[in-house]
C-alpha cells in the first residue's frame, strides 16, 4: 500500500473540504490515488469537489483585452501580491494581453511575438524580472473570435482598467444591435465569474468527467434495479448541468431563468438570433499551490502519518 503522507492528506483536504480523518480514510482505501479518494469522498457526500476550485496561491494578475467581435485573456504570475500593484508589471501584464489580442496564438508563441518598445514579450518579461527583482512568468493565454457579433468581458478585482484577479470573456455570434449584444455579454461574463461554470452545454463537458459522474451515481445507488439506475443518472446528469454547463445554469441576474432562455428571450431586443459560442474564465493561480509546513505537520500529528 503506498504511504499516505501529511502532505497528500493536506492536498486532498484543499481539494475538497472535506475532514481531515475523511481524507485519511479515503486515501488508505484508494490505496493513496488522490482522484479516485476525490471520487470516494464525494460518493459518501463528505465533499463538494467538483464545485472547489484549485486553492489560489500564486500571486499576479489576470488581464483581459477585448476589441469588438475578439478577445482575449491572459495570466501573468509573480512571486508576490506586492508586484502586482507595481504599475511596471500592470504595464506589462495589459500589453502582453493586447499583444495576444493582435497577433493571437498560445503561450509560446505569444512568448515569441514583438513587444512595444524592442524585443519579444519573453524580452519584456525578462527586462521586467531584472528591474523588478522577482520572478515573472506568463501561465496561460485564451482567445474567442466571432465571425459577428461581439465577444463581451468582466475582471473582478479590478486594480486597473482589464486587470484583476478573475477575467472573463464570452463570445456572442449575432448580427443583432451591437449595444444591446455588449450588454448581454458583460452581464454574461459577470455570471461566469460568479459561477465558474465547467463547460456550455451538458455535451460539451469531457467524457471522462461525465463517466465519473455516473460511477459516483452508480456507487451511490447500489443495488437498485438497473432501469432505475438509468433513470437516476439521467436526473442526475441533468441536475450536473444545471449546476457546472453556462446554459443550463440559472442565470444569477435572474434565478428564475436559465442562461439559454435569456439568450431566446434577448433575440427580439437584439433583432436577430443570439448565439453564445463560447467562454474563458481565468481565476489567478488557481490550481497552484504553496506549501503550508506548519499545517502538514498537524495533519501528521493529529492523523499519525508521516510527513
Amino acid at each position: 500500500m503506498a504511504a499516505i503522507t501529511a502532505a497528500l492528506v493536506k492536498e486532498l483536504r484543499d481539494k475538497t473540504g472535506a475532514g481531515m480523518m475523511d481524507c485519511k480514510a479515503a486515501l488508505s482505501a484508494n490505496d493513496g490515488n488522490l482522484e479516485a479518494a476525490i471520487d470516494w469522498l464525494r460518493a459518501k457526500g463528505l465533499s463538494k469537489a467538483a464545485k472547489k476550485a484549485g486553492r489560489v496561491a500564486a500571486e499576479g494578475l489576470v488581464a483581459v483585452a477585448v476589441q469588438g467581435n475578439e478577445g482575449v485573456v491572459v495570466e501573468v504570475n509573480s512571486e508576490t501580491d506586492f508586484v502586482a500593484r507595481n504599475p511596471e508589471f500592470q504595464a506589462l501584464a495589459k500589453t502582453i494581453a493586447d499583444v495576444a489580442l493582435e497577433r493571437g496564438g498560445d503561450v509560446e508563441a505569444l512568448l515569441g511575438h514583438h513587444y512595444p518598445g524592442g524585443g519579444t514579450v519573453q524580452d519584456a518579461i525578462a527586462n521586467a524580472i531584472a528591474t523588478i527583482g522577482e520572478n515573472m512568468t506568463l501561465r496561460r493565454v485564451s482567445s474567442l473570435k466571432v465571425s459577428s457579433g461581439v465577444v463581451g468581458s468582466y475582471v473582478h478585482g479590478a486594480i486597473a482598467d482589464g486587470l484583476g484577479k478573475i477575467g472573463v470573456i464570452v463570445a456572442l455570434e449575432s448580427t443583432g444591435k451591437a449595444d444591446e449584444l455588449a450588454a448581454l455579454g458583460r452581464q454574461l461574463a459577470m455570471h461566469v465569474a460568479a459561477t465558474s461554470p465547467v463547460a456550455l452545454d451538458l455535451a460539451s463537458v469531457a467524457p471522462e468527467v461525465l463517466e465519473r459522474e455516473k460511477a459516483i451515481l452508480a456507487e451511490k445507488n447500489a443495488g437498485k434495479p438497473a432501469h432505475v439506475l438509468e433513470k437516476i443518472t439521467e436526473s442526475g446528469l441533468k441536475s450536473y448541468a444545471k449546476e457546472y454547463c453556462l446554459l443550463d445554469q440559472a442565470y444569477i441576474h435572474d434565478g428564475s431563468k436559465s442562461v439559454s432562455q435569456v439568450l431566446k428571450e434577448i433575440e427580439g431586443k437584439v433583432g436577430a438570433p443570439v448565439k453564445l459560442t463560447g467562454f474563458a474564465r481565468f481565476a489567478l493561480g488557481e490550481g497552484i499551490e504553496k506549501e503550508e509546513q506548519d499545517f502538514a505537520a498537524e495533519v501528521a500529528a493529529a492523523g499519525g502519518t508521516t510527513a
